[in-house]
């Protein structure tokens, strides 16, 4: 048992948190390092700052406030309705049922002020129907608002950000929290209000009715309020809890699901099953909690409601038989007691809801409040054209304080030159590359691109020059022309058929059902990995960036795929400043410089031919002296 708690704990560290400040992108070493999406703090469960919270909610009713006035007037006709018919009960048992003369009933203005009563029903019935459509509409405005706020917020966040949460974390904001939020505003609130006023009114009508009848009443509602206030202070945990179980499932399935293949080929399935199993029985017992504590609300407010109207109907019985206090009176407060109570238990029954929509709630603004990529200088340039002359100087950076990543690289590649780097896993290949495209922002030294600083740069203008094809491919749902095009929005039919083509992918893509109008689905998975490549190729080759980025851009295809696509690169590199990562050193060795990178320096530069007379790394790795680590 305590190994499986120390197991769930450590599962939970990794996907059910609270959005952190970000440590480091995957771990101590960058990208590719042993701790992708485990750098964020472990979620302690309530509420920091539940006043903070509402007041940001009701900040996306504002431009709704018409509608809100309109809502809680229809609340407010409805209860008023509910009071006024319930106490026509009074007249109606008095004047027409059991007159207090002792004369016979009045048949004929009984119908007519049942008549009365149930057109006072009515329009409590459909001004009950207008708040709800209403409040619909409010609800789901401000949920549109909130997504999109999320969204936009995440679409400017930093890689940082994304190279330490999980994907399943986050998709589990945008649904099951934003829902908890959604139930809330469209229902707690108005129910919240409507319950205040029922308590108002209805003890209104209880002291014009009969005072000590209201004070026996009112004697039960502290012991209700103690009791629903401690259920409540437990639910809030539990719920809180409950939530951040649920981004931890999402997280586990999310990252199982696409690494299905690697669960398989290492035989993980036991073990994954094992883990989830860990993860959905704390899901389950957080559950169980926050619902049975939510639950026995109910029970328990209308147990004390129902000890309430005994004792109400024990001392109105004996009201009616020593102070004369009438039948309708008493039949009418009776009524009134159960409306006293019922706002009272239904506000206690939504403070469970309150709680669970406040802790969702909480998640999407931690992610809101997380610190955007820098913004652009005003005065920030643009390079119209960008002919993709490069240079570092002395170049020093490190992911976290501390942890020197690149030690004082220095490098420089003209327009059209094509520069390699090979090394280790971990050398700090994809961090030059990374850098290059102001993912991260550097420490000390300079890059530059055609003699201006890239932090002098506008961020989107710099980005739209650098074409990147990386290691992991990826493909929208769509069209095969579509995803190519993703490259260039502009680009015309034939320029994408002109890019597939650069690529070798050309071919393929006729064989294909639809041609270029074949429709992709989850991540191409009815391409074969080397497919999914070549049309992350021709999207760089539409592109017409000046700067092209290769980072281990053919491990995925067959050796004479890649032959095919080599005259393409070449043409598709021949006017372009290329950067090219590469563990099969046959791939650069037309580079015109060769950098050999080894615990974040430059230990070797050269071209093929330079490198191996020096019979150092380079020649180590080329002759397979000594392998990759």
């Amino acid at each position: 048992m305590r190994d499986d708690q120390k197991k769930l704990d450590s599962l939970k560290k990794r996907y059910g948190r609270a959005v952190a400040a970000p440590r480091g992108p995957m771990g101590p070493g960058g990208p590719g390092g042993p701790g992708r999406r485990r750098a964020a703090m472990a979620n302690k469960g309530t509420p920091k700052n539940s006043r903070e919270t509402v007041r940001r909610l009701l900040g996306y009713l504002n431009e709704d406030k018409g509608k809100m006035v309109l809502a809680l007037f229809c609340v407010m006709v409805n209860t008023v309705a509910s009071l006024a018919g319930s106490y026509m009960l009074r007249p109606i048992i008095n004047r027409y049922i059991v007159p207090a003369d002792g004369s016979r009933g009045d048949a004929a203005g009984l119908a007519r002020a049942l008549i009365l009563m149930a057109a006072i029903y009515g329009i409590g019935v459909a001004a009950n129907y207008a708040q709800a459509r209403v409040m619909l509409t409010v609800a789901q405005n401000a949920l549109q608002k909130i997504r999109n706020d999320l969204f936009s917020r995440m679409q400017t966040l930093p890689v940082r950000f994304y190279d330490t949460n999980s994907n399943g974390d986050l998709m589990s904001r945008f649904t099951n929290d934003v829902d908890t939020v959604g139930q809330m505003l469209s229902n707690t609130l108005v129910q919240l209000f409507s319950g205040a006023l029922s308590i108002v009114g209805t003890l209104g009508l209880m002291i014009y009715t009969n005072v000590y009848l209201t004070v026996v009443t009112l004697v039960m509602v502290p012991l209700m309020m103690k009791a629903g206030g401690a259920v409540a202070r437990r639910s809030q945990k539990y719920f809180s809890a409950q939530q951040t179980s649920l981004g931890a499932v999402n997280g586990y399935v999310e990252e199982t699901i696409t690494g299905q293949k690697v669960v398989k080929v290492f035989c993980h399935e036991e073990t994954a099953m094992e883990e989830f199993g860990l993860l959905n029985r704390d899901l389950r017992d957080n559950q169980i909690r926050a619902q049975f504590f939510g639950g026995i609300m109910g029970p328990i407010m209308g147990n004390l409601s129902q000890i309430n109207y005994s004792l109400t109907a024990c001392i109105g019985g004996l009201l009616c038989v020593w102070k004369n206090f009438d039948v309708g009176g008493l039949t009418v407060f009776l009524n009134f007691s159960r409306h006293f109570s019922r706002p009272i238990n239904e506000i206690s029954m939504q403070v469970s809801n309150v709680f669970s929509a406040l802790a969702g709630a909480e998640r999407v603004f931690a992610v809101m409040d997380q610190e955007p990529e820098e913004p652009d200088r005003e005065d920030a340039a643009v390079l119209d054209p960008m002919k993709g002359h490069v240079v570092l100087d002395h170049v020093t950076f490190g992911y976290r304080p501390g942890k020197t990543i690149l030690k004082d690289i220095s490098l420089y590649a003209k327009p059209g030159q094509k520069i390699a780097f090979v090394g280790s896993t971990g050398a700090g290949k994809t961090t030059i590359t990374n850098l290059l495209n102001r993912f991260y922002d550097i420490q000390s030294g300079t890059i530059s691109i055609d003699g201006v600083d890239i932090r002098k740069l506008n961020r989107n203008h710099l980005r739209q020059n650098i074409a990147m094809v990386l290691q992991d491919t990826h493909l929208f749902t769509g069209t095969v022309r579509e995803n190519i095009r993703y490259g260039r929005l502009d680009a015309t039919d034939e320029e994408v058929i002109q890019a597939a083509k650069t690529a070798s992918a050309h071919s393929f893509i006729m064989r294909l059902p639809q041609g270029y109008d074949t429709m992709l689905e989850g991540d191409g998975a009815n391409l074969s990995q080397g497919q999914r490549q070549l049309l992350n190729i021709a999207r760089a080759a539409v592109s017409r960036a000046p700067i092209l980025v290769l980072d281990e851009a053919t491990s995925s295809v067959d050796t004479r795929t890649e032959k095919h696509i080599e005259h393409g690169m070449d043409r598709l590199m021949a006017d372009r400043t290329t950067f090219v990562i590469a563990h099969r050193l046959s791939t650069v060795r037309n580079a015109n410089a060769i950098m050999v990178l080894e615990q974040g320096e430059v230990i070797e530069r050269g071209d093929h031919e330079e490198l191996l007379e020096m019979k150092g790394r380079y020649f180590e790795l080329y002759t397979g002296l000594k392998e990759l680590d």
